[in-house]
């Protein structure tokens, strides 16, 4: 990398620091080269962890990007992430969908700013505010639509006969689900009942189901039933299936 390079790296990170997003098109031009060169240039920045690239720019890396008091509260946030990274990746131009509450479900906020006019429906707080953040700085294009109900402040979501009546309402491309057990026998299921009953609308209702869950919610079996493996379409998790799993129909994703 030559010495003009990172001198233009350097000025980017400070750029990112005073205003707390860069856009391509206005760097390649205060910088007079292409736009693939100002991407490289990100490219690099991110994998130092010095900003995280969004479409058509970069945003700022600090505690802001993930609020600090859900952060504390969630174990394994490292293999969440990657999870939800994963499960984002998923979603197409124009997709409209269901993203359940849950801490998994969470870590595809930050991948979301990368998709072109998605329709997100969710009944979680904090998915919520987090993308009202980014389209008011430009960074995510899509509608936001949020499933009222009753609100369940410890978990931080609506739920409940109203947010289950809205839900029936709408038919999506995917479902994003965030469950507490994952078993063979007994399928996905949640501690919570009305998170369940909301659950299974999300899964009706849509063409394809997404389950997001780490290792440890794999051959756990939760309170409440929501769906058989046979109801879902794929499973987003961080290790392969356990040898002693004959799963035939459902698409495991590492």
């Amino acid at each position: 990398m030559s010495l003009l390079a990172e001198e233009r790296k350097k000025q980017i990170i400070e750029m990112i620091e005073s205003q707390g997003q860069v856009k391509v098109n206005d760097l390649a031009k205060d910088f007079e080269v292409s736009t693939e060169t100002i991407r490289r240039y990100l490219e690099d920045l991110e994998s130092e962890n010095k900003l995280k690239k969004v479409y058509g720019g970069a945003i700022k890396v600090d505690s802001e990007e993930e609020p600090s008091m859900f952060e504390r509260e969630i174990l394994r946030i490292d293999e969440k992430k990657q999870i939800g990274q994963k499960a984002a990746s998923l979603i197409q131009k124009g997709d409209v969908i269901f993203i359940d509450e849950g801490s998994t479900t969470l870590q595809m906020a930050s991948s979301l700013t990368d998709l072109l006019d998605v329709t997100i429906i969710t009944n979680s707080f904090p998915l919520v505010t987090m993308l009202m953040k980014y389209e008011s700085k430009g960074l995510f294009t899509g509608d936001i639509i949020f499933l009222g109900g009753h609100v369940n402040s410890k978990h931080f979501r609506a739920s409940g006969s109203l947010a289950e009546k809205m839900a029936k309402d709408f038919y999506v491309n995917k479902a994003f689900i965030a469950i507490d057990g994952v078993h063979p026998e007994t399928g996905i299921t949640s501690f919570d009942l009305e998170k369940c009953l909301l659950s299974k609308i999300f899964i009706h209702n849509a063409s394809e189901t997404f389950v997001l869950a780490d290792h440890t919610k794999l051959n756990v079996k939760a309170t409440y039933k929501i769906e058989s493996l046979k109801e879902i379409d794929h499973l987003i998790t961080n290790v392969p299936m356990p040898t002693d799993w004959n799963i035939q129909d459902m698409n495991w994703i590492i």
